[in-house]
């Protein structure tokens, strides 16, 4: 059987308090569950969860990152609120539609993107990466 999608990403922060303050106040995500050394938020369809961990923020030297989705209407007012809040960016966007990557208070690497999977697809079919291939569903 085929996986059906993510069920929840969890991420390690060293300070619950800043990170709330992040996700809600900036991302505005919404706060549906939080104890002592954690929190469960909600972002349109995803389950969030951020979890104390004293050895949170090591910046990873990867490009792996989590992308979030954005409407054409709240991109720019999420962006700006984003780069208004200080937060790193860690990557100029190089792709096909509007993308912000930047980082939270504990290093975790994100993107705030405009477009889909369809979307992307089909600007890789005008201007394929190297050796790329096509599967169609």
């Amino acid at each position: 059987m085929p996986l059906q999608g993510i069920n929840h990403v969890t991420l390690a922060v060293r300070d619950l308090d800043r990170a709330l303050a992040f996700y809600l106040e900036v991302l505005a995500c919404r706060l549906r569950a939080r104890w002592a050394r954690g929190a469960y938020l909600e972002a349109g369809s995803l389950w969030l969860c951020l979890e104390y961990d004293e050895r949170a923020g090591a910046r990873p030297s990867d490009d792996s990152h989590i992308a979030f989705s954005a409407t054409v209407d709240e991109f720019e007012v999420l962006a700006r609120r984003i780069r208004a809040n200080g937060a790193i960016v860690w990557k100029e966007n190089r792709s096909e539609g509007a993308s912000l990557y930047f980082e939270d208070p504990d290093a975790h690497k994100l993107e705030l993107h405009l477009d889909d999977l369809r979307s992307r697809l089909e600007a890789c079919r005008e201007h394929p990466y190297d050796g790329m291939e096509f599967f169609d569903a």
